[in-house]
């Protein structure tokens, strides 16, 4: 009987991202094995009709949150897995992973329950990427080698944004769910007033995100410019950035959008550092951060809603020149 996995990350976004590269390395080595996924409800669009899964279960964490556990709980076990592999560091997918019913438990040590999986792995900031910690867990299993985050945007999806593909563009994502990982708007606006005019600019993000992209899209005074932002799933923005020039991005889920693609990625780093292990995987891929040593910086693995020192000197104090990268035509 062919071997059967599940792999358990109901994180954000980006960290659904990155652990799709755990899919291609156990789809290379187990061609047979029915590999199936585990995300939040709201981030299953980024693998739909991924070719190398067979299930995806959905956990809707608000609305009867342990209710909808308890379902997919029963769902799991009666599936038997060879292995249950969960990338995260919290006790309830601790729980759900120790009572899946699966041959091998394999986790992280920081999750609280990891004392109970059949095989442990340390989790540590070493500024190895996450991509090689998430590795760690299915080394064994495979080769030494990361699995590279990958995504299937499907034929129509690349229809979709076939028109915004007629000439050369730019994409921008501004925003971030943190402040403090936002390059500002104005920033983003000079920058958009440097750029050569035979560039579109597509202004790229969630619904959440319109009326920041429409006010930098206004102030940009740009007729090349294009609010986008609300428009395209996942897996059609993935589609478009491919093809860019140059997708400019934060350290938010466009960066890893732009990885998973292997489109050329600028990426923006105001308050936290690439050593934390989240960069770009791109093959052009280039991190922009504040030239001057701050004490203050990093603030914290993850962003903040302002900054804790006020000045915000980790984004202000970057300059546009800075963002001058690859085959990218600027005014001089």
């Amino acid at each position: 009987m062919a071997a059967s996995f599940l792999i358990i990350q109901t994180a954000f976004i980006g960290d659904v991202i990155l652990a799709t590269g755990v899919i291609e390395k156990l789809k290379k080595h187990y061609p047979d094995a029915r590999i199936d996924f585990m995300v939040r409800k709201g981030n299953e669009g980024i693998v739909k009709d991924h070719p190398y899964l067979n299930t995806i279960y959905i956990w809707d964490k608000k609305g009867g949150k342990y209710k909808n556990l308890w379902k997919i709980l029963r769902q799991v076990r009666h599936q038997k897995y060879s292995y249950v592999i969960n990338l995260q560091r919290y006790a309830t997918t601790g729980w759900f992973t120790l009572f899946s019913g699966a041959d091998t438990t394999i986790g992280f040590d920081k999750n609280p329950l990891s004392r109970f999986f059949d095989k442990v792995v340390p989790h540590m900031f070493d500024g190895k990427h996450e991509i090689e910690r998430n590795h760690t867990l299915i080394r064994d299993l495979t080769d030494t080698i990361p699995g590279q985050p990958q995504l299937y945007p499907s034929a129509s999806d690349f229809e979709i944004v076939a028109p915004y593909k007629k000439h050369p563009y730019i994409c921008i994502a501004p925003t971030s769910v943190w402040f403090t990982k936002q390059f500002p708007a104005d920033k983003w606006i000079e920058l958009i007033h440097q750029l050569s005019n035979i560039y579109s600019v597509y202004l790229v993000g969630a619904p959440t995100d319109w009326d920041t992209c429409e006010y930098i899209r206004v102030s940009s005074q740009q007729g090349n410019v294009y609010n986008l932002a609300g428009k395209l799933s996942l897996l059609v923005s993935a589609a478009l950035m491919q093809d860019a020039v140059m997708n400019y991005v934060n350290d938010s889920a466009p960066m890893h959008l732009s990885s998973a693609m292997n489109a050329p990625v600028c990426a923006v780093y105001c308050s936290t550092i690439p050593g934390f292990g989240y960069g770009p995987l791109s093959d052009q891929s280039f991190v922009v951060e504040v030239e001057e040593k701050l004490s203050c910086r990093p603030c914290g693995l993850h962003g903040h809603k302002a900054c804790p020192e006020g000045h915000f000197k980790c984004a202000r104090n970057i300059q546009i020149r800075q963002l001058r990268v690859g085959q990218v035509d600027m005014i001089v």
